[in-house]
């Protein structure tokens, strides 16, 4: 009855891991008795579940057990369904779910193509968080003090080509549309707060000594330039390509990966001296050395910092260690360095200029004068990055992307999904069974009949789990992921129930889903 009121509860909808166990229980028990409250009260109550059925495990059980991940899969759903019918809970089970039907990774696989010719998905080389036992990317919220979140071993960089969602085009509007989910714990709200972290500054440029490039610096206190005494990169910036050969260098870069990943890694700060240095842009005549270091990191602002040791705790430990100098730039703080506790009263001193203006006059002067100078400009950063979608594994969402002979990188066309996965996959060798296998691998373009290879790389199961709580809204729909007509009356999710840890990451991801959507003319 679409005119009575609606109320959609949703819980989030579990691995298939093969029992259901207290935690579940718990969680369906509070599901179930706001669903019943509500149908009590005469409302139209969505109550559904599904299953997020693809991930590793199932792979790990495949090749333990030698049984595909496909059947080992469904037997568990089986099992886990008939528990969950046993208790009694009032779940519509008429809209059943489970992400590793071709009925569901169908539409999945339509809206990866519409996001790649919006440009929302692209492919890029970068590090990544690689998992040598389970030989699969992770995405950073799956390692856990430097550990895969499975195989409990110690993750490593690795660079690979990757496919990204440019989830921070929308940085902006996931901050600021925050503050409209008045309903929403205030918890999750700052915790998606600080994962999306704004931080306003000026982006400031340093000209390396006897060469016509630059090392642009992200700071958010401008205002701090004259007590700079050095430069510090991360040994993921690009000025590292300069050192590839140095086998000095490769052995601190590997150091240096291995304590960052670590919680406490910047507690030992070490560095690596590069005998390059920058010109300081207002000073004359005054270089300052470049170092590459642990504690500076590639994906906050641009991989690189000028520091200032007088007023910054790590850059003083930093300075100390290599017998920087260390400049105050505060008046009558000499005593209390380092004195990082910045107040808009305090008045600057040594700082040419900005000699005798408080810090808030002082950082508004400064901006001015680096735009005057065209030496830089203010700006602001996001901490979100754009989020890595590809993982080296079989039993994934296969990504709709071919390789042609001529260099081209396309989409399968539409009328040929899904893209399914081969039934007959060997799991005794290493690695990603796809990238071996004899014949799914190969195909031809459809438009130009040439050679093409598909893509092995397998979608994070993330990816299928930011979209799902549209697709109970009509979860037999043929042609769309989900009928406009049913989410507009059911939508949106009236209460959500499941872990805040994991919540913080599956509702952020969700809400750039609904954008990405609907920049796809979805409604």
């Amino acid at each position: 009855d679409k005119e009575k009121k609606k109320f959609y509860v949703l819980e989030m909808f579990p691995y298939p891991s093969g029992n259901i166990h207290m935690g579940h229980l718990r969680n369906y028990t509070i599901g179930d008795v706001i669903a019943r409250f509500y149908k009590a009260n005469k409302y139209n109550v969505l109550h559904p579940m599904g299953w997020d059925s693809f991930g590793m495990p199932a792979e790990n059980a495949a090749i333990e057990n030698k049984i595909s991940p496909g059947e080992w899969t469904k037997k568990n759903i089986s099992h886990m369904k008939s528990q969950l019918m046993k208790i009694g809970l009032s779940l519509d089970w008429g809209r059943e779910i489970s992400t590793c039907e071709k009925k569901y990774y169908k539409h999945q696989q339509q809206i990866f193509i519409d996001f790649f010719n919006k440009g929302l998905v692209y492919k890029k080389d970068s590090f990544v968080n690689w998992d040598p036992v389970d030989k699969t990317v992770l995405a950073n919220e799956q390692v856990i003090d430097g550990k895969g979140w499975r195989s409990g071993v110690t993750v490593e960089k690795k660079k690979l080509s990757q496919w990204f969602l440019n989830i921070s085009k929308f940085s902006n509007e996931l901050l600021n549309d925050l503050e409209n989910l008045k309903d929403w714990p205030e918890k999750v709200k700052l915790m998606q707060n600080n994962w999306i972290g704004l931080s306003q500054g000026a982006e400031i440029k340093f000209k390396i000594v006897d060469s016509s490039s630059t090392i642009d610096v992200y700071t958010t206190k401008p205002e701090t330039l004259f007590g700079a005494s050095f430069i510090a990169l991360s040994v993921e910036h690009d000025l590292a390509q300069k050192f590839k050969d140095s086998e000095k260098f490769k052995s601190f870069r590997e150091n240096c990966l291995k304590l960052q990943e670590k919680k406490d890694f910047v507690t030992d700060k070490i560095g690596f001296n590069t005998q390059l240095n920058v010109e300081h842009p207002l000073i004359k005549n005054c270089k300052l050395p470049i170092y590459f270091s642990n504690y500076v990191l590639i994906n906050y602002g641009n991989g690189a910092i000028f520091g200032c040791p007088a007023h910054d705790e790590r850059d003083f430990e930093f300075a100390k260690k290599y017998k920087l100098k260390i400049t105050s730039i505060i008046k009558n703080k000499n005593k209390e360095l380092p004195y990082c506790d910045f107040k808009e009263s305090d008045t600057l001193d040594n700082s040419n200029f900005l000699n005798g203006l408080k810090s808030k006059e002082a950082k508004k002067t400064i901006l001015k004068k680096i735009k005057q100078d065209k030496i830089g400009f203010e700006t602001s950063k996001f901490k979100l990055k754009d989020w890595g979608v590809s993982r080296q594994r079989f039993w994934g969402c296969p990504i709709p992307i071919i390789y042609r002979e001529d260099g081209e990188i396309l989409t399968v066309d539409k009328n040929q999904l899904p893209i399914e996965l081969p039934a007959d996959t060997d799991f005794s060798g290493s690695g990603n069974p796809l990238d071996y296998h004899p014949q799914w691998k190969y195909t031809k373009c459809s438009k130009s009949g040439l050679n093409a290879i598909r893509e092995t790389d397998t979608l994070d199961t993330f990816f299928d789990s930011s979209w799902y709580f549209l697709r109970f809204c009509s979860p037999n729909s043929n042609d769309e992921p989900f009928d406009e007509k049913n989410t507009s009356y059911w939508m949106p999710v009236d209460h959500y129930i499941g872990g805040i840890e994991h919540a913080i990451l599956h509702l952020l991801y969700s809400r750039f889903f609904t954008r990405a959507l609907r920049e796809c003319g979805y409604k």
